[in-house]
């Protein structure tokens, strides 16, 4: 899928979405729960689960956005996937869905040692820990040492450092590349940057926004 056709689904979700909030779509309003297609698929979807009803969330994005997490990685045919904001693992486990049917690795931020440590042992439960890497520290300085081209990046960490994130990693996304990020109303100087910046395209779906880096 071209980043034109991509554009083009994101800007569809989005039409979907406010005419189904403003009573003009017929269907039903609420997602329905994933349904695992293999073995390993199911054993992910379980310890996502298991993180929810055992309270092991810590500031994590909601399951809807997991799955659209799930979607962009998948649809982009992602290989290489950063993400800032490791928390305890729950959206790299969404991310990990679509990882491992495009083969490839997330390599993940997180400042606080003992969430990483939670996010390791939950990839390890779901199998996944072979496709991600948890990089404990300050994020700021530890992604300036990344060199490969990114096809998705994920922010979900410190809202007054988007921006920061953005000016120094966006030159690595990849033409037709995506760049996620939830609870971007906290974060003004990203929204900026995001919606006046001609190489991007944004679309948002509540707090949460996708970006297309043009071709």
């Amino acid at each position: 899928m071209n980043g034109r056709t991509l554009g083009f689904l994101l800007t569809g979700l989005a039409a979907a979405a406010t005419a189904c909030a403003q009573g003009h779509h017929q269907g039903p309003a609420v997602n329905q729960p994933p349904m695992a297609g293999t073995p390993a698929e199911k054993r992910i979807l379980g310890v996502l689960d298991q993180m929810v009803t055992g309270r092991e969330l810590y500031l994590a994005v909601d399951a809807d956005n997991g799955r659209m997490l799930r979607l962009l990685a998948e649809t982009a045919g992602a290989k290489n996937v950063v993400e800032i904001g490791t928390s305890t693992g729950y959206s790299g486990l969404w991310i990990c869905l679509a990882l491992q049917s495009t083969g490839g690795r997330l390599r993940t931020f997180e400042l606080d040692p003992a969430r990483a440590e939670q996010a390791r042992k939950h990839f390890a439960q779901a199998g996944v820990d072979g496709l991600v890497e948890v990089v404990v520290g300050d994020a700021h300085e530890n992604v300036k040492r990344l060199k490969d081209p990114i096809d998705l990046l994920f922010l979900d960490a410190d809202k007054e450092g988007y921006g920061s994130y953005l000016q120094t990693l966006l030159p690595l996304v990849r033409p037709g590349g995506l760049i996620a990020a939830d609870n971007v109303a906290m974060a003004p100087d990203y929204l900026r940057a995001i919606t006046t910046d001609p190489q991007l395209d944004t679309v948002f779906f509540g707090r949460f926004a996708v970006t297309l880096k043009k071709r």
